[in-house]
């Protein structure tokens, strides 16, 4: 998972694409107005967001698109751009468990349930989208966050919140009008995050 996928190098299926600068890397959700609403005005996640439940991150926008409909699912009418820290993120994959038996990384089902339970982060691997959200070679990550990591989530690693419902209108509507340049000219500069090795590792 290094910093640059240029040619020549094996391609990867798993690999963390993002925008990210040195300090901040941006993730997405989708809500209902509810709930997006007093997170922009708060820059922050505030009630009626409910820290009990596990919430999902996802650093691929067009996984989101795909997850949200375009943003036309019910409850999922707002998308929002979370800048968090680096140090944020790299934490939660840290503490991290991947959803499903991997039995590179565990010796039993039973350890990786035991490890499951006990983890305040669960990791896994979709497959990233296209324009047409049609599934690619290569799987995007998705970041599930519980208890303490939920804490640590809006309390302290969001350093920002956008709404970025207009661009995935944009997006969409060049899309579907049959312009893919324009389409591809506004997606957000995604590219390979570099990933510590031991964090590679963990998450697979």
């Amino acid at each position: 998972m290094s910093e640059d996928g240029a040619g020549g190098r094996e391609a990867r299926t798993h690999e963390v694409r993002a925008v990210f600068t040195d300090e901040t890397i941006t993730v997405y959700q989708a809500y209902g107005a509810g709930i997006a609403e007093p997170a922009l005005a708060a820059g922050r996640f505030v009630a009626p967001f409910k820290r009990t439940r596990m919430t999902w991150i996802k650093p691929s926008f067009l996984w989101m698109m795909y997850r949200c409909g375009w943003a036309t699912k019910t409850d999922q009418e707002r998308v929002l751009a979370i800048d968090i820290t680096r140090e944020g993120f790299e934490w939660a994959l840290g503490h991290a468990c991947l959803s499903h038996f991997d039995r590179d990384r565990f010796t039993t089902e039973t350890e990786w349930r035991d490890t499951l339970r006990s983890s305040p982060v669960r990791v896994q691997w979709d497959p990233d989208r296209d324009l047409d959200l049609q599934p690619l070679p290569r799987r995007a990550l998705q970041i599930g966050l519980s208890g303490e990591a939920v804490d640590r989530y809006v309390d302290d690693w969001i350093t920002g919140i956008r709404d970025v419902t207009p661009l995935a209108g944009k997006v969409r509507e060049a899309t579907l009008t049959g312009d893919p340049a324009t389409a591809h000219e506004l997606l957000p500069p995604e590219r390979p995050y570099p990933l510590p090795a031991d964090l590679a590792a963990r998450i697979g």
